[in-house]
Parts: C-alpha cells; sequence; structure tokens
C-alpha cells in the first residue's frame, strides 16, 4: 500500500535506475582506498563543491561531528546557530567528541551574521576559551536559504579571525537551485561543507564532507575513530553517483510542488503559510483553528495514507521525488474533510 508520507525528504526511496546500479556496483575495500566507486563519488562530490578532496560518509551528523573534530582543538569554542542541526539534532556531539563549548546566535530567522560573529570571537583574555570554528547552515532549518553575499561577508571576517568556516550543507543543491548558482558558488565561502544525498537526492545511505588533500586525510582517521570505516560502501557509493548526475536538477520540482501545496493550504481557514519562506521544499503550516489536536490531526492522515509528523500548531511539510501533485491535490482534500 502506497503512502504519501511529507515527514522529510529523507524518506525518498531510491529510484529503479539507483536499485540497478547497488546491484551492479564494482566494489573493493574502501578502509584500504580501494573501492573505485566510493572513489569516483568522492571525486565528483569534490568537483561539484569546488573542493581537492572528499569523505564518502553514512549521515550529515558523523560529517558535521568529523569536520568539528579536525577543526578545532579541546577547549574550544564554536560560533553556529542555535537552532543548527549540529545544537538541535545531533545529541551534543561536539562536546563529547571534540571537547568544544558552544557560542550560541539565536536570531528570530535563524541567520548568523556578520556583526554576531564579531561579538563572539574571543580575545586572548586568559579567562577565555579560543574561537575555533564558525558552523554555518545553508539551507537553513527553517527552509530558507542565505545568499551569496551573506555567505562571503561571514567567510571575510572569519577569514580575517583566522578562524575556519564549516557548511552544514545538508540541503546544498537545494539552496544552489534556489539562489540559481553552482554549489560550489556557495562553498566557495567555506573551508569544509558537509551534504547530504538521502535527502532530495534519493540515495538511501550517506553524505559527503569535502574539504582540502589535507583536511580530508584527516577526516579519514576521524571517521575510522567513530566506526565510519565502511568496507564494500561500493554498493551505497552508487546510488550516490546517480544523485549527483541526474537528481540535482530536478529539485526544482520539488520546490515548485512546495509553493503549490503552500497556496492550497493557504486557502483553507485556519491555515496560514508564509509564502515568503517557502524558498526550498519545506512548508511550514501555522493552524489557528481553535482546539486543534495535532495528534488527532495526523492519525487522521496517517488513516488516508498521509503521514506527516505530529508537529503541534506549526506542520513541516516537506516535498520530494516521491510526491506528486496529484499526491497535494488529495492531502488537500483530506485536510479540508477533516478541518
Amino acid at each position: 500500500m502506497k503512502y504519501i508520507d511529507l515527514r522529510s525528504d529523507t524518506v525518498t526511496q531510491p529510484t529503479k535506475e539507483m536499485r540497478k546500479a547497488m546491484y551492479e556496483a564494482e566494489v573493493g575495500d574502501d578502509v584500504y582506498g580501494d573501492d573505485p566507486t566510493v572513489n569516483r563519488l568522492e571525486e565528483l562530490a569534490a568537483k561539484l563543491v569546488g573542493k581537492e578532496s572528499a569523505l564518502f560518509v553514512p549521515s550529515g551528523t558523523m560529517g558535521n561531528q568529523i569536520a568539528i573534530m579536525v577543526h578545532t582543538k579541546l577547549g574550544d569554542e564554536i560560533i553556529l546557530g542555535a537552532n543548527s542541526h549540529i545544537v538541535q539534532h545531533e545529541v551534543g556531539a561536539a562536546a563529547r567528541l571534540s571537547g568544544v563549548s558552544y557560542s550560541v546566535v539565536n536570531n528570530p530567522d535563524d541567520k548568523i551574521y556578520v556583526e554576531d560573529v564579531q561579538r563572539r570571537i574571543r580575545s586572548q583574555d586568559i579567562h577565555y576559551p579560543e574561537t575555533g570554528l564558525l558552523c554555518i547552515e545553508n539551507a537553513l532549518g527553517n527552509g530558507t536559504v542565505v545568499s551569496l553575499q551573506e555567505m562571503e561577508s561571514l567567510y571575510k571576517v572569519a577569514y580575517e579571525n583566522h578562524i575556519p568556516v564549516h557548511l552544514d550543507g545538508a540541503r546544498l543543491f537545494n539552496a544552489a537551485t534556489y539562489l540559481k548558482v553552482r554549489a560550489n558558488q556557495i562553498a566557495q565561502y567555506t573551508d569544509s561543507v558537509t551534504f547530504c544525498i538521502s535527502k532530495g537526492l534519493c540515495s538511501p545511505v550517506g553524505s559527503l564532507l569535502c574539504g582540502s588533500n589535507e583536511f580530508i586525510k584527516k577526516a579519514r582517521k576521524m571517521r575510522k575513530l567513530l566506526g565510519g570505516g565502511m568496507r564494500q560502501a561500493g554498493i551505497l557509493a552508487a546510488s550516490g553517483i546517480i544523485s549527483l548526475g541526474k537528481m540535482i536538477d530536478r529539485l526544482e520540482e520539488d520546490h515548485e510542488n512546495a509553493k503549490y501545496l503552500a497556496k492550497k493550504l493557504n486557502e483553507i481557514e485556519g491555515l496560514s503559510v508564509d509564502m515568503d519562506k517557502v524558498q526550498i521544499n519545506m512548508v511550514f503550516c501555522k493552524v489557528s483553528k481553535k482546539d486543534f489536536n495535532s495528534y488527532e490531526f495526523t492519525q487522521r492522515l496517517l488513516q488516508k495514507r498521509i503521514k506527516v509528523n505530529d508537529d503541534g500548531n506549526i506542520i513541516r511539510f516537506v516535498t520530494n521525488n516521491d510526491i506528486t501533485k496529484e499526491d497535494i491535490d488529495y492531502l488537500i482534500e483530506s485536510i479540508k474533510e477533516y478541518i
């Protein structure tokens, strides 16, 4: 039985072409560096973001944490957003794995601005930790995108203060699609970048961490330390090659479907979406209906074979490769019935 799954773009199913490629993948032992399919994926990833090297990792969380481990030393402080994935969804790993503390920026739009960084850079006062890293996101978890000008200004102030910049670019290609630029134009303002192939790009598993040759050499050792040294990983990398070769250009369809969904939701009394914030494939719908029960709502939709998260009065819908306009129309009719 087919479900319409709008909980996230992590739920995407690999395409038939991916499944075939995984079945036929040429493999080796990646810890020894001789899995040809992994090597091809890493070369392609590095080229797309304009970095010297790349490392295939099981998840975006691992990629981010490895980056922090490589860039920082014990006792450093890192600057990052209060609602960033690293703060909210990575189990406080940076404190445990890297021994760093957070200097958190908490702006209403979840962005980090130059003045935020300037205020948080530590002086050489004996009482202070050293500022070891600036972590930024693009696209942001709220579905909005950071402009190239903003990326450049953040990188400049960090560079002037000898602070490396890591980009959590889980949805980097969504951000590039919205800005109508190539991914390397965003990544040029970073020292390292992580992006996922298991979200909108439809691979079943994996992310890529990219940076300089020296950075990735250290990162590879940190991946092994974390237990992420995969063996015949070419079976997974084969789908990643298709993700980067064929799935990026179709992200525009997800973005258009998100706008279509947002407009339809705005037509329902008691529901509202800020259209200016529908920039990628995420729609955040505010429910102002009196006595709205989010659990009851999600269960009613589930009975209609529609999956959404129970997010209280602000419901997130995420369009993806497996969602069509017909699916959205069915969702809207189901919501109308419930309302």
